[in-house]
């Protein structure tokens, strides 16, 4: 368990087990038109793999092509929802691993597997995968930019945190605490982002969003419920059916313990949609494999 000392952080911070339910989708349509290509992810926007790892060949948009019917909508070069579409990926049948080496209990909800380091302390759960891919994403960008809430609703800031501003927990009070300055590389922001893992979860998160209509999910939008029990799922990508309008999302998260993040696939065998999910603004509830959502429990960062 993590070990927050705000009052309720513990229970704020969990990811809490739920009954999933399932809900039958409709048959695909016709083939829908191509949509053009767009620009490949590039290797030094991943900032925390090694040299030469980034194999463009595994990826997020190339592992998982929408089903028949639909196609992508388009995402600026550049943005979060275009990261998030070329993320890296472990090689086909990888196992979810825990933050200890052990193998997830289930293996059976997942659809391929992050090449993303969950750390070795238990600490990057749901909320925290979620934080972990919007804070690498803006430091990808400009580490500057990046900056999250704690559960007691103060706002930290990294480049405060590596100039030499930190924090330290009293009770129910954030006090601001000096730290020594340092250059504000990966490993530094690693260090920050544990701190950050430690003491927000998804109630602090869902406070850092804003709400978003299910008819029109976009990648990068979370679907999210905070407080305890809670957990929060990241929108990794969003195709539609022309004509129709429907969404499909390919959705990834983290759970309790810790865990390596993983692509969800689409339990429900009669879908024929593998890791894809519809998102039916109509329905009342939007069901993962480990968790229902209700249907207005997406949110979107600013």
């Amino acid at each position: 368990m993590k070990h927050a000392v705000l009052a309720l952080a513990a229970a704020l911070l969990s990811c809490s087990p739920a009954d999933s339910n399932s809900t039958k989708t409709p048959a695909t349509a016709p083939p829908a038109p191509q949509a053009p290509a767009e620009t490949p992810g590039r290797a030094t926007d991943y900032k925390w793999l090694p040299a030469g790892r980034y194999n463009p060949r595994q990826t997020v948009a190339a592992r998982f092509a929408p089903p028949r019917g639909y196609q992508r909508v388009p995402v600026t070069t550049g943005s979060f929802g275009h990261w998030l579409r070329h993320l890296p990926l472990l090689p086909m049948g990888t196992r979810v691993q825990l933050y200890n080496g052990q193998p997830k209990d289930r293996q059976d909800v997942h659809a391929a597997v992050l090449d993303l380091d969950v750390g070795t302390r238990d600490l990057q759960q749901c909320a925290d995968a979620v934080i972990r891919l919007r804070a690498e994403y803006q430091f990808s960008q400009q580490p500057d930019q990046v900056h999250f809430h704690l559960t007691s609703g103060d706002d930290i800031r990294f480049q405060d945190w590596y100039s030499g501003t930190g924090f330290k927990v009293a009770g129910n009070a954030v006090q601001p605490t000096p730290r020594p300055a340092e250059a504000p590389t990966h490993a530094v922001f690693r260090r920050y982002l544990d701190q950050i893992f430690t003491y927000a979860g998804t109630l602090s998160l869902s406070k850092e969003l804003r709400p978003m209509p299910l008819a029109q999910v976009q990648p990068g939008n979370v679907l999210i419920r905070g407080g305890s029990p809670g957990h929060a799922v990241l929108v990794l990508d969003v195709a539609v059916q022309p004509g129709s309008g429907r969404r499909l999302a390919l959705l990834a998260q983290s759970y309790m313990p810790a865990q390596q993040m993983h692509v969800l696939t689409n339990v429900w065998d009669d879908t024929s949609l593998g890791a894809w999910f519809l998102l039916d603004p109509a329905a009342t509830l939007v069901s993962t494999p480990e968790w229902t959502f209700r249907r207005e429990e997406l949110g979107r960062f600013e």
